[in-house]
């Protein structure tokens, strides 16, 4: 096999391996204020509602950002939007070492971190996919969208023994230090298109020409003019509502919670990190497996099957006595379909709005999603705060998981495949 037959077989993994760990790193941050809730209440007094609210402002902004990042892209380009998130993220987290109000934890993890995660996010590994990746995209997806669960299995335990004692400062450091050593990750291994190093998008036959790239002037108003193209389809709002609930229902619930509603409970907040860490596992292999499956099975069915599960075992959990075995059980099953809502949601959205707009819709899509997870974030320690538990919180969360699952069988009425041509508009 001679280089550069290899190089046409590997580049395009090398790329997406960066990009994991990019979206790695993204993740971990966005997962990381569940574990300062308790060290920053014992350390200022701030209430969980307060504290809440600033993870609140992080996750809406992580889902916001993205389409604008999407249509930056398309000029700007993917290595610098991804480049300047991680720098942001990097400055913001390592100011916040010296905050006393809230006011300053609301700015350096809400605005300006969640400003920079959100270019580092599911709409980077959507465009990813497309410049990179001509087969083998659900799989791909799958693998990206997995980083997020993968994040919170390699930060969130470690970041709870950094938390013992209240000791936040250390948490904050750490995250710092991590998103600052991926950018020359990054500046070194990411080319900004497949010609740029002499190779074909995977699965591209030899010979075959690139399609040119689609240029488009990097304005917020591209994001806004393939939002009002979308918004006419009943498809966006499907996707955009369940979405929602998929957020509600993960990070923003579970992900911002899980570790104060486990300490409600008797669980150390090392142990409830772990069992988080558990969910992040297992999730890798089902997002990993829903990539696999939404290349060769009906997305709706899948998502169907994804949101009731889902939704089943969040109605369960205050049911159970929160010992070791049930946990586990439920992490298992939490996990398995964490973020395995997204190659499917990805795939229905490529195929009603076609490749060229179909980032910047993602991006969208997932604005829902994070706007979802800000409201649970938010408005569950507001219920902790108000019934002093949280299991109303969860068991309307369960709720709503339900109907997104029974949103996807009910029978279509209309719309088509938007076919556009095969240059992206992330190309």
């Amino acid at each position: 096999m001679t280089p550069k037959q290899t190089r046409v077989s590997s580049y395009p993994w090398i790329v997406a391996g960066v990009t994991f760990l990019a979206l790695l790193v993204s993740a971990g941050l966005r997962s990381t204020p569940g574990v300062l809730m308790i060290p920053l209440q014992a350390s200022f007094g701030w209430d969980r509602t307060t504290i809440s609210f600033a993870a609140a402002v992080g996750i809406l902004l992580f889902g916001l950002v993205g389409p604008f990042a999407a249509a930056l892209m398309t000029s700007f380009g993917i290595k610098r939007t991804m480049l300047a998130g991680l720098v942001l993220m990097s400055a913001s987290t390592f100011a916040s070492q010296w905050m006393t109000m809230p006011w300053q934890y609301v700015l350096s993890w809400g605005l300006l971190s969640g400003a920079g995660s959100g270019a580092v996010a599911g709409v980077l590994g959507a465009a990813i996919v497309n410049r990179w990746f001509a087969t083998r995209q659900g799989l791909v997806m799958g693998l990206l969208s997995a980083s997020t669960a993968t994040g919170s299995l390699i930060f969130l335990p470690l970041l709870a023994w950094l938390a013992r004692d209240n000791r936040w400062e250390s948490v904050v450091l750490a995250v710092s230090i991590v998103s600052a050593l991926t950018i020359p990750l990054v500046l070194f291994f990411v080319a900004e298109h497949p010609s740029d190093v002499g190779v074909l998008r995977f699965g591209e036959a030899e010979g075959s020409v690139p399609a040119a790239p689609l240029r488009q002037a990097a304005t917020p108003w591209l994001a806004f003019e393939v939002l009002m193209r979308a918004s006419r389809r009943s498809d966006f709002w499907l996707l955009f509502g369940t979405f929602f609930i998929c957020g509600f229902t993960t990070n923003g619930l579970v992900g911002t919670h899980m570790i104060a509603y486990c300490g409600d409970h008797g669980v150390a907040p090392v142990a409830a990190a772990g069992l988080l860490s558990t969910i992040g596992l297992f999730d890798l292999f089902g997002t990993t497996a829903s990539g696999w499956l939404t290349d060769r099975y009906n997305p709706r069915r899948l998502l169907f099957v994804y949101y009731g599960f889902r939704g089943l075992s969040l109605i369960a959990l205050p049911f159970l006595d929160f010992q070791p075995l049930s946990l586990t059980v439920f992490a298992i099953f939490f996990g398995l379909d964490w973020i395995a809502t997204v190659p499917p949601t990805l795939k229905l959205s490529n195929q009603a709005f076609g490749e060229r707009d179909a980032p910047i819709v993602f991006g969208w899509i997932l604005v829902g999603h994070q706007a979802g997870a800000a409201l649970a974030a938010f408005a569950a320690g507001l219920i902790r705060e108000q019934a002093g538990s949280y299991l109303p919180a969860f068991v309307m969360s369960g709720i709503l998981a339900l109907v997104a699952a029974l949103l996807f069988i009910i029978p279509r009425t209309g719309g088509t495949v938007a076919r556009q041509p095969s240059a992206t508009v992330l190309a």
